[in-house]
């Protein structure tokens, strides 16, 4: 980006304002940083998506699709045995499919959380020798995993092409 280049404004959205129970707090949040994650990538111009523009090689498709993986592990209980890996998405992968990968997991992840009533419980998940975590912990973990990466994106996107707020 140049130092001329104009600077898009996006409307900047501001936290949910919940009453209800511990849940609904914790959920109304979680959704308010994976909605401001999905949309800091869901128009971001080709190549930029997928350009890294740090020395960590991170780049805002990436990002996304991490947060895919980690959604899975988390709420479903699937198995990722290279995390690094997540961080890249496929060369062939275009933004529209990464954010429906995304929006999917997320879904399905709600799926789960939509029968876990107390956030006490654990999930409804298992793997041999580690026991899945509570619905609290999970939901705590999943704001702040999805925040930090949240403003990750928020950085990449406004190298990218300008594009700052929510």
């Amino acid at each position: 980006m140049s130092a001329t280049a104009p600077r898009r404004r996006r409307r900047d959205t501001p936290p949910p304002r919940t009453g209800g129970s511990e849940t609904e707090v914790l959920r109304a949040f979680l959704d308010y940083v994976r909605t401001s994650v999905a949309a800091k990538v869901e128009d971001a111009p080709e190549p930029r998506v997928r350009t890294a523009m740090v020395p960590s090689g991170t780049n805002l498709l990436g990002l996304l699709n991490h947060l895919t993986w980690v959604e899975r592990s988390l709420f479903l209980g699937e198995t990722v045995t290279d995390w690094p890996s997540t961080f890249h998405a496929g060369d062939e992968d275009r933004v529209a499919d990464v954010t429906a990968r995304y929006r999917e997991a997320v879904e399905r992840a709600n799926g789960v959380l939509d029968g876990c009533v107390d956030p006490a419980t654990h999930l409804p998940w298992s793997r041999p020798g580690r026991p899945a975590p509570t619905v609290r912990w999970a939901l705590v973990h999943m704001i702040e995993e999805t925040g930090r990466h949240a403003g990750h994106a928020d950085i990449l996107r406004e190298l990218a092409d300008g594009t700052t707020g929510r």
